[in-house]
Protein backbone atom coordinates (compact mmCIF):
# COMPACT_ATOMS: atom_id res chain seq x y z
CA UNK A 1 0.00 0.00 0.00
CA UNK A 2 1.13 3.38 -0.81
CA UNK A 3 2.67 5.74 2.02
CA UNK A 4 0.80 8.77 3.15
CA UNK A 5 2.58 11.81 4.98
CA UNK A 6 0.60 11.24 8.00
CA UNK A 7 1.71 7.33 8.09
CA UNK A 8 4.93 8.40 7.81
CA UNK A 9 4.83 11.38 10.48
CA UNK A 10 3.00 8.91 12.78
CA UNK A 11 5.93 6.05 12.56
CA UNK A 12 7.65 5.15 15.49
CA UNK A 13 11.58 3.41 15.45
CA UNK A 14 11.66 0.10 16.83
CA UNK A 15 14.85 -2.35 18.42
CA UNK A 16 15.30 -2.67 14.70
CA UNK A 17 15.42 -0.89 11.42
CA UNK A 18 11.83 -0.60 9.71
CA UNK A 19 10.85 -0.88 6.14
CA UNK A 20 7.67 0.88 5.06
CA UNK A 21 7.40 0.40 1.53
CA UNK A 22 5.43 2.71 -1.21
CA UNK A 23 5.39 1.01 -4.25
CA UNK A 24 8.04 0.91 -8.03
CA UNK A 25 10.92 0.03 -5.48
CA UNK A 26 10.64 3.13 -3.12
CA UNK A 27 10.42 2.08 0.38
CA UNK A 28 11.49 4.74 3.78
CA UNK A 29 13.43 2.78 5.78
CA UNK A 30 12.74 3.83 10.17
CA UNK A 31 16.14 3.01 12.09
CA UNK A 32 15.93 2.79 15.96
CA UNK A 33 17.83 5.78 16.21
CA UNK A 34 14.20 7.58 14.72
CA UNK A 35 16.15 8.33 11.38
CA UNK A 36 13.62 7.93 8.46
CA UNK A 37 15.57 7.51 4.89
CA UNK A 38 14.72 7.22 1.87
CA UNK A 39 15.57 3.98 -0.04
CA UNK A 40 15.06 3.04 -3.87
CA UNK A 41 15.92 -0.63 -4.59
CA UNK A 42 15.96 -1.42 -8.04
CA UNK A 43 18.41 -4.43 -10.50
CA UNK A 44 20.51 -3.71 -13.51
CA UNK A 45 22.11 -6.61 -15.72
CA UNK A 46 20.11 -8.86 -12.74
CA UNK A 47 21.99 -7.28 -9.83
CA UNK A 48 19.75 -5.91 -6.90
CA UNK A 49 21.32 -2.37 -6.05
CA UNK A 50 20.21 0.34 -3.74
CA UNK A 51 20.11 3.83 -4.05
CA UNK A 52 20.25 6.34 -1.14
CA UNK A 53 17.83 9.20 -1.66
CA UNK A 54 17.75 11.80 1.11
CA UNK A 55 16.11 11.83 4.65
CA UNK A 56 12.88 12.72 5.84
CA UNK A 57 11.53 15.58 6.09
CA UNK A 58 14.07 17.10 3.70
CA UNK A 59 12.71 15.13 1.18
CA UNK A 60 8.91 14.92 1.15
CA UNK A 61 7.40 11.80 -0.13
CA UNK A 62 6.61 14.06 -3.39
CA UNK A 63 10.06 14.49 -3.73
CA UNK A 64 11.07 11.24 -2.93
CA UNK A 65 8.40 9.35 -5.82
CA UNK A 66 9.87 12.19 -8.41
CA UNK A 67 13.37 11.25 -7.63
CA UNK A 68 12.07 7.81 -8.03
CA UNK A 69 10.72 8.11 -11.42
CA UNK A 70 13.89 9.61 -12.31
CA UNK A 71 15.71 6.59 -11.52
CA UNK A 72 13.35 4.55 -13.55
CA UNK A 73 14.08 6.73 -15.96
CA UNK A 74 17.82 6.19 -15.78
CA UNK A 75 17.25 2.74 -15.43
CA UNK A 76 15.10 2.28 -18.92
CA UNK A 77 17.89 3.50 -20.42
CA UNK A 78 20.30 1.01 -19.42
CA UNK A 79 22.02 3.61 -17.07
CA UNK A 80 22.25 2.71 -13.35
CA UNK A 81 21.19 5.60 -11.11
CA UNK A 82 23.73 5.33 -7.99
CA UNK A 83 26.76 5.24 -10.77
CA UNK A 84 24.88 8.61 -12.57
CA UNK A 85 24.44 10.01 -8.84
CA UNK A 86 28.30 9.34 -8.30
CA UNK A 87 29.15 11.15 -11.59
CA UNK A 88 27.04 14.25 -10.80
CA UNK A 89 28.63 14.37 -7.26
CA UNK A 90 32.32 14.03 -9.56
CA UNK A 91 30.90 17.28 -11.72
CA UNK A 92 29.24 19.06 -8.66
CA UNK A 93 33.14 18.93 -7.17
CA UNK A 94 34.70 19.91 -10.29
CA UNK A 95 32.73 22.92 -11.28
CA UNK A 96 33.29 24.09 -7.61
CA UNK A 97 36.73 23.83 -8.19
CA UNK A 98 36.42 26.00 -11.61
CA UNK A 99 35.81 29.25 -10.39
CA UNK A 100 36.54 32.69 -12.12
CA UNK A 101 40.22 33.02 -10.02
CA UNK A 102 41.07 29.05 -10.19
CA UNK A 103 40.71 29.59 -14.35
CA UNK A 104 42.22 33.09 -14.58
CA UNK A 105 45.51 31.78 -12.62
CA UNK A 106 45.40 28.19 -14.91
CA UNK A 107 45.05 30.94 -17.79
CA UNK A 108 47.47 33.56 -16.64
CA UNK A 109 50.01 30.83 -16.52
CA UNK A 110 49.06 29.28 -19.91
CA UNK A 111 49.79 32.71 -21.30
CA UNK A 112 53.19 33.03 -19.98
CA UNK A 113 54.38 30.12 -21.26
CA UNK A 114 52.96 30.08 -24.72
CA UNK A 115 55.86 29.81 -26.42
CA UNK A 116 56.10 32.46 -29.49
CA UNK A 117 52.54 33.85 -28.28
CA UNK A 118 52.96 34.37 -24.58
CA UNK A 119 52.94 37.45 -22.77
CA UNK A 120 56.16 39.34 -22.14
CA UNK A 121 57.12 40.04 -18.48
CA UNK A 122 55.62 42.85 -17.98
CA UNK A 123 52.66 42.42 -20.24
CA UNK A 124 51.91 39.55 -18.17
CA UNK A 125 52.16 41.51 -14.96
CA UNK A 126 50.04 44.63 -16.54
CA UNK A 127 47.63 41.78 -17.39
CA UNK A 128 47.51 39.62 -14.06
CA UNK A 129 46.62 42.98 -12.21
CA UNK A 130 44.13 43.80 -14.34
CA UNK A 131 42.48 40.49 -13.96
CA UNK A 132 42.56 40.98 -10.08
CA UNK A 133 40.30 43.63 -10.12
CA UNK A 134 37.67 41.35 -12.02
CA UNK A 135 38.66 38.68 -9.48
CA UNK A 136 37.77 40.96 -6.51
CA UNK A 137 33.70 40.82 -7.76
CA UNK A 138 33.71 37.36 -9.23
CA UNK A 139 36.49 35.63 -8.66
CA UNK A 140 34.82 33.10 -6.31
CA UNK A 141 31.80 32.42 -7.92
CA UNK A 142 32.24 28.86 -10.61
CA UNK A 143 32.79 29.95 -13.63
CA UNK A 144 29.87 28.18 -15.76
CA UNK A 145 27.19 29.99 -13.15
CA UNK A 146 28.59 33.55 -13.99
CA UNK A 147 26.28 35.72 -16.06
CA UNK A 148 26.54 38.87 -18.22
CA UNK A 149 25.07 41.29 -15.15
CA UNK A 150 27.40 39.43 -12.85
CA UNK A 151 30.61 40.72 -14.97
CA UNK A 152 29.22 44.21 -16.02
CA UNK A 153 28.79 44.82 -12.58
CA UNK A 154 32.51 43.90 -12.06
CA UNK A 155 33.68 45.90 -15.29
CA UNK A 156 31.60 48.66 -14.04
CA UNK A 157 33.50 48.84 -10.10
CA UNK A 158 36.45 49.78 -12.39
CA UNK A 159 34.86 52.23 -14.39
CA UNK A 160 33.32 53.64 -11.51
CA UNK A 161 36.79 54.48 -10.57
CA UNK A 162 37.16 56.75 -13.65
CA UNK A 163 39.63 53.85 -14.97
CA UNK A 164 38.09 54.17 -18.37
CA UNK A 165 40.42 52.47 -20.56
CA UNK A 166 41.72 49.57 -17.59
CA UNK A 167 37.71 48.71 -17.44
CA UNK A 168 38.01 48.23 -21.21
CA UNK A 169 41.06 46.22 -20.85
CA UNK A 170 39.84 43.96 -18.28
CA UNK A 171 37.02 43.19 -20.40
CA UNK A 172 38.86 41.94 -22.60
CA UNK A 173 41.02 40.08 -20.69
CA UNK A 174 37.69 38.44 -18.63
CA UNK A 175 36.91 37.65 -22.28
CA UNK A 176 39.99 35.92 -22.93
CA UNK A 177 39.52 33.80 -20.06
CA UNK A 178 35.66 32.79 -20.65
CA UNK A 179 36.86 31.54 -24.27
CA UNK A 180 39.65 29.76 -22.66
CA UNK A 181 37.35 27.93 -20.01
CA UNK A 182 34.96 27.33 -23.26
CA UNK A 183 37.73 25.52 -24.99
CA UNK A 184 38.80 23.28 -21.99
CA UNK A 185 34.90 22.13 -21.95
CA UNK A 186 34.22 24.05 -18.98
CA UNK A 187 31.68 26.75 -19.85
CA UNK A 188 29.49 26.79 -22.70
CA UNK A 189 29.77 30.40 -24.25
CA UNK A 190 31.43 33.44 -22.95
CA UNK A 191 29.04 35.53 -21.24
CA UNK A 192 30.87 38.96 -22.18
CA UNK A 193 30.27 38.80 -25.50
CA UNK A 194 27.10 41.18 -25.74
CA UNK A 195 29.04 43.58 -23.51
CA UNK A 196 30.86 44.71 -25.75
CA UNK A 197 28.58 48.34 -26.36
CA UNK A 198 28.31 48.37 -22.44
CA UNK A 199 31.48 50.47 -21.33
CA UNK A 200 31.68 54.45 -22.09
CA UNK A 201 34.91 54.82 -24.65
CA UNK A 202 38.39 55.79 -22.89
CA UNK A 203 39.62 58.89 -24.97
CA UNK A 204 42.56 57.91 -26.83
CA UNK A 205 45.45 59.52 -25.55
CA UNK A 206 49.26 59.29 -26.79
CA UNK A 207 52.38 58.93 -24.90
CA UNK A 208 53.70 62.43 -23.70
CA UNK A 209 57.07 62.65 -26.23
CA UNK A 210 59.48 65.90 -26.97
CA UNK A 211 59.76 65.80 -30.70
CA UNK A 212 61.20 69.20 -31.53
CA UNK A 213 65.30 68.99 -31.93
CA UNK A 214 65.29 72.42 -30.07
CA UNK A 215 63.76 71.20 -27.28
CA UNK A 216 65.27 67.49 -26.84
CA UNK A 217 68.38 69.35 -26.45
CA UNK A 218 67.28 70.80 -23.56
CA UNK A 219 65.61 67.42 -22.17
CA UNK A 220 69.06 65.84 -22.80
CA UNK A 221 71.03 68.96 -20.46
CA UNK A 222 68.54 69.06 -18.07
CA UNK A 223 69.22 64.99 -17.42
CA UNK A 224 72.74 65.37 -17.43
CA UNK A 225 72.34 67.69 -14.71
CA UNK A 226 70.29 65.29 -12.94
CA UNK A 227 70.62 65.00 -8.87
CA UNK A 228 69.02 61.54 -7.87
CA UNK A 229 70.16 57.87 -7.92
CA UNK A 230 73.16 57.44 -10.18
CA UNK A 231 72.04 54.96 -12.18
CA UNK A 232 68.36 56.42 -12.82
CA UNK A 233 70.53 59.35 -14.19
CA UNK A 234 72.20 56.55 -16.38
CA UNK A 235 68.97 54.73 -17.52
CA UNK A 236 68.09 58.39 -18.26
CA UNK A 237 70.94 59.17 -20.87
CA UNK A 238 71.16 55.69 -22.12
CA UNK A 239 67.10 55.76 -22.85
CA UNK A 240 67.43 58.23 -26.06
CA UNK A 241 70.69 56.61 -27.61
CA UNK A 242 68.78 52.59 -28.00
CA UNK A 243 65.32 53.92 -27.83
CA UNK A 244 63.84 50.27 -27.11
CA UNK A 245 60.29 49.85 -24.88
CA UNK A 246 60.72 50.66 -21.38
CA UNK A 247 60.24 47.61 -19.74
CA UNK A 248 62.96 46.28 -22.15
CA UNK A 249 65.55 48.43 -20.82
CA UNK A 250 64.47 48.35 -17.18
CA UNK A 251 64.68 43.96 -17.68
CA UNK A 252 67.79 44.29 -19.55
CA UNK A 253 70.54 41.97 -18.05
CA UNK A 254 74.04 41.85 -18.83
CA UNK A 255 74.40 38.43 -20.34
CA UNK A 256 72.84 40.31 -23.61
CA UNK A 257 75.34 42.32 -24.38
CA UNK A 258 78.78 42.10 -26.57
CA UNK A 259 80.44 45.37 -26.60
CA UNK A 260 83.34 43.97 -28.98
CA UNK A 261 80.33 43.18 -31.34
CA UNK A 262 78.84 46.95 -30.52
CA UNK A 263 75.68 44.50 -29.85
CA UNK A 264 72.78 43.78 -27.40
CA UNK A 265 70.45 40.98 -28.61
CA UNK A 266 67.00 40.88 -26.63
CA UNK A 267 65.10 37.36 -26.09
CA UNK A 268 62.24 36.77 -28.02
CA UNK A 269 60.70 36.42 -24.23
CA UNK A 270 61.32 39.91 -23.09
CA UNK A 271 59.82 41.24 -26.90
CA UNK A 272 56.61 42.57 -26.88
CA UNK A 273 55.96 40.55 -30.65
CA UNK A 274 57.75 37.85 -28.90
CA UNK A 275 60.97 37.61 -31.44
CA UNK A 276 64.62 38.58 -30.96
CA UNK A 277 65.45 42.64 -31.42
CA UNK A 278 69.14 42.90 -32.34
CA UNK A 279 70.41 46.40 -30.80
CA UNK A 280 73.24 48.10 -32.42
CA UNK A 281 75.13 49.85 -30.18
CA UNK A 282 76.85 53.19 -30.72
CA UNK A 283 80.36 54.18 -29.73
CA UNK A 284 78.33 56.78 -27.07
CA UNK A 285 75.95 53.44 -25.55
CA UNK A 286 78.54 51.47 -25.05
CA UNK A 287 80.15 54.11 -22.94
CA UNK A 288 77.20 54.68 -20.80
CA UNK A 289 76.67 51.02 -20.32
CA UNK A 290 79.93 50.40 -19.21
CA UNK A 291 79.51 52.18 -16.44
CA UNK A 292 76.75 51.74 -15.47
CA UNK A 293 78.53 47.39 -15.14
CA UNK A 294 80.67 49.51 -13.09
CA UNK A 295 78.40 49.48 -10.41
CA UNK A 296 75.63 46.85 -11.37
CA UNK A 297 78.00 44.10 -13.04
CA UNK A 298 78.92 41.53 -13.88
CA UNK A 299 76.07 39.49 -13.89
CA UNK A 300 72.39 40.05 -13.45
CA UNK A 301 70.35 42.90 -14.46
CA UNK A 302 71.34 45.93 -15.65
CA UNK A 303 69.21 47.95 -13.66
CA UNK A 304 68.40 46.22 -10.23
CA UNK A 305 65.90 47.26 -7.79
CA UNK A 306 67.32 49.61 -5.56
CA UNK A 307 65.97 47.17 -2.63
CA UNK A 308 67.03 43.73 -4.45
CA UNK A 309 69.47 43.08 -7.18
CA UNK A 310 67.05 39.23 -8.08
CA UNK A 311 64.34 42.01 -9.71
CA UNK A 312 64.95 44.99 -12.11
CA UNK A 313 64.05 48.57 -11.15
CA UNK A 314 60.60 49.80 -10.63
CA UNK A 315 58.36 50.53 -14.01
CA UNK A 316 57.99 53.82 -12.57
CA UNK A 317 61.75 54.32 -12.15
CA UNK A 318 62.58 56.17 -15.42
CA UNK A 319 59.57 58.68 -15.30
CA UNK A 320 59.54 59.41 -11.74
CA UNK A 321 62.89 60.78 -12.83
CA UNK A 322 61.66 63.00 -15.90
CA UNK A 323 59.20 64.75 -13.18
CA UNK A 324 61.73 65.39 -10.51
CA UNK A 325 63.28 67.20 -13.88
CA UNK A 326 59.99 69.42 -13.99
CA UNK A 327 58.44 66.90 -17.22
CA UNK A 328 54.87 66.37 -17.02
CA UNK A 329 53.65 62.88 -18.31
CA UNK A 330 51.63 65.11 -20.83
CA UNK A 331 55.62 66.39 -21.96
CA UNK A 332 57.52 63.40 -21.60
CA UNK A 333 57.31 60.11 -20.64
CA UNK A 334 59.78 57.23 -21.09
CA UNK A 335 58.40 56.05 -23.70
CA UNK A 336 58.38 59.01 -25.50
CA UNK A 337 62.26 58.11 -26.18
CA UNK A 338 60.74 55.31 -29.10
CA UNK A 339 58.38 58.69 -30.47
CA UNK A 340 61.44 61.50 -30.72
CA UNK A 341 63.79 58.79 -32.30
CA UNK A 342 61.14 57.61 -34.91
CA UNK A 343 59.90 61.36 -35.69
CA UNK A 344 63.28 63.14 -35.81
CA UNK A 345 64.81 60.06 -37.51
CA UNK A 346 62.04 59.93 -39.86
CA UNK A 347 62.34 63.40 -40.76
CA UNK A 348 66.06 63.21 -41.25
CA UNK A 349 65.26 61.68 -44.79
CA UNK A 350 68.51 59.74 -43.96
CA UNK A 351 67.10 56.27 -43.20
CA UNK A 352 65.00 54.15 -45.08
CA UNK A 353 61.57 53.64 -43.06
CA UNK A 354 61.38 49.83 -42.86
CA UNK A 355 64.92 50.69 -41.61
CA UNK A 356 63.90 53.01 -38.24
CA UNK A 357 60.79 50.30 -37.67
CA UNK A 358 62.81 47.78 -37.30
CA UNK A 359 64.90 49.92 -35.10
CA UNK A 360 61.61 50.27 -33.48
CA UNK A 361 60.86 46.41 -33.36
CA UNK A 362 57.35 46.83 -35.12
CA UNK A 363 56.35 43.98 -35.75
CA UNK A 364 55.51 42.97 -39.93
CA UNK A 365 53.00 40.10 -40.00
CA UNK A 366 54.33 39.54 -43.64
CA UNK A 367 56.87 36.74 -42.21
CA UNK A 368 58.26 36.55 -45.42
CA UNK A 369 58.60 40.21 -45.95
CA UNK A 370 60.02 41.10 -42.04
CA UNK A 371 62.95 38.23 -42.77
CA UNK A 372 63.91 40.08 -45.24
CA UNK A 373 63.93 43.77 -43.97
CA UNK A 374 65.30 42.10 -40.83
CA UNK A 375 68.71 41.38 -43.15
CA UNK A 376 68.00 43.75 -45.54
CA UNK A 377 68.47 47.36 -43.06
CA UNK A 378 71.24 45.20 -40.37
CA UNK A 379 74.34 48.00 -42.29
CA UNK A 380 71.90 50.82 -41.86
CA UNK A 381 70.54 50.58 -38.82
CA UNK A 382 74.25 49.92 -37.41
CA UNK A 383 74.81 52.63 -39.30
CA UNK A 384 71.79 54.71 -38.39
CA UNK A 385 72.41 54.24 -34.65
CA UNK A 386 75.95 55.77 -34.46
CA UNK A 387 74.49 58.95 -36.69
CA UNK A 388 71.63 59.30 -33.84
CA UNK A 389 73.70 58.78 -31.16
CA UNK A 390 76.03 61.47 -33.11
CA UNK A 391 73.30 64.37 -33.44
CA UNK A 392 71.76 63.17 -30.12
CA UNK A 393 75.13 65.11 -28.83
CA UNK A 394 75.01 67.84 -31.24
CA UNK A 395 71.98 68.92 -29.84
CA UNK A 396 72.90 67.97 -26.52
CA UNK A 397 75.67 70.81 -27.13
CA UNK A 398 73.17 73.45 -27.63
CA UNK A 399 74.86 74.18 -31.18
CA UNK A 400 73.02 75.66 -34.01
CA UNK A 401 70.34 73.37 -35.22
CA UNK A 402 71.37 72.20 -39.07
CA UNK A 403 68.26 72.00 -40.85
CA UNK A 404 67.74 68.69 -42.58
CA UNK A 405 68.17 68.12 -46.01
CA UNK A 406 65.41 67.78 -47.98
CA UNK A 407 64.87 64.43 -49.24
CA UNK A 408 65.83 64.18 -52.80
CA UNK A 409 62.84 63.44 -55.61
CA UNK A 410 62.78 60.12 -57.20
Amino acid sequence: MALTDVAIRNAKPGTKAVKLSDGGGLFLLITPAGGKLWRLKYRVDGREKLLAMGSYPEIGLGEARRRREEARELIALGKDPSREKQREKVRARIQAADTFTAICNEYCQKRRRDGAKGWAPATAVRSEYLLSLVCGSIGKLPIAEIEPADVLTAIRRIEGKGKLESARRSLQLASAVFRYAVATARLASDPTRDLRGALTAPTVTHYGAITEATKVGQLLRAIDDYEGSGITKLALQIAPHVFVRPGELRHADWSEFDFDSALWIIPAGKMKMRKAHHVPLSQQSIDLFREVKAVTGPAGFVFPSIRTRTRPMSENTVNAGLRRLGYASDEMTAHGFRAMASTLLNESGKWHPDAIERALAHGDTDKVRAAYHRGAHWKERVEMAQWWSDYLDQLRKGADIVPFPEREAG
